[in-house]
C-alpha cells in the first residue's frame, strides 16, 4: 500500500497497491503492521457499510468526544463521493484546518481519519455506497456535529448539497468550547 500524508496532521491518503495478471488484481487495503509503522491506529472494533441513494446527499460532519474517540478508514466500493475530514484537536498543528478528496469506485482510494477529526461526505452519483472501518464502537452520548458550511472551516464542497438530515441542517458553527475533540 500506498501512504500519502494530508495537509491535516497524522490523517492520511492510503492506496492500495495491486497485483495484477491475467485474472484481474489483488491488493491488500488494510495492514494492521504498516499502519502502526505509519503511526495509524490499526485496532478495528466496528465496520460500517453506508448506502446513499441520491447524488447531492450531504453525511456530516460528525466525530465522537473522548474518551469514545475514533479512527475511520473510508472506502467508496459504490459511486462517488468528495470525503472530508475537519481536524477538530486543539493541540494539533492543523487546528481547524479541512482536507478533501474525490473517493470512487474506480480509483479506490481511501482516506484515514484520526481521532478528533470530524469527518463527512458529499455523494457526487446516485446511488453511493461506502465501507469503513472504525477503531471504536459508535457511542452515541459522545457524538457530535459541525456545521457543513460553516464559514469558520470553508471547506470547498464541489457542489451545494441537495439533501441533509435533520440533524446535519441543524448542526451548529464551530465554536471551540463546543467543539474540541479532546484529542
Amino acid at each position: 500500500m500506498q501512504y500519502a500524508r494530508t495537509p491535516v496532521d497524522g490523517a492520511f491518503v492510503v492506496d492500495a497497491a495491486p497485483r495484477t495478471d491475467e485474472r484481474g488484481f489483488f491488493a491488500r487495503v488494510f495492514c494492521a503492521d504498516e499502519f502502526s509503522t505509519h503511526g495509524m491506529d490499526p485496532h478495528i472494533a466496528q465496520i460500517n457499510n453506508a448506502f446513499t441513494d441520491r447524488a447531492g446527499t450531504l453525511r456530516g460532519l460528525h466525530y465522537q468526544v473522548a474518551p469514545a474517540g475514533e479512527t475511520k478508514l473510508v472506502r467508496c466500493i459504490r459511486g462517488r463521493i468528495f470525503d472530508v475530514l475537519v481536524d477538530l484537536r486543539s493541540g494539533s498543528p492543523s487546528f481547524r484546518r479541512w482536507f478533501g478528496l474525490e473517493l470512487t469506485a474506480e480509483n479506490r482510494r481511501m482516506l484515514y481519519v484520526p481521532k478528533g477529526c470530524a469527518h463527512g461526505y458529499l455523494t457526487l452519483d446516485d446511488g453511493c455506497e461506502l465501507l469503513y472501518l472504525s477503531s471504536s464502537p459508535y457511542a452515541a452520548s459522545h457524538e457530535r456535529v459541525l456545521r457543513w458550511d460553516d464559514p469558520a472551516i470553508g471547506i470547498g464542497w464541489p457542489i451545494r448539497p441537495s439533501v441533509l438530515s435533520e440533524k446535519d441542517r441543524g448542526a451548529p458553527d464551530f465554536d471551540a468550547t463546543r467543539h474540541a475533540s479532546g484529542y
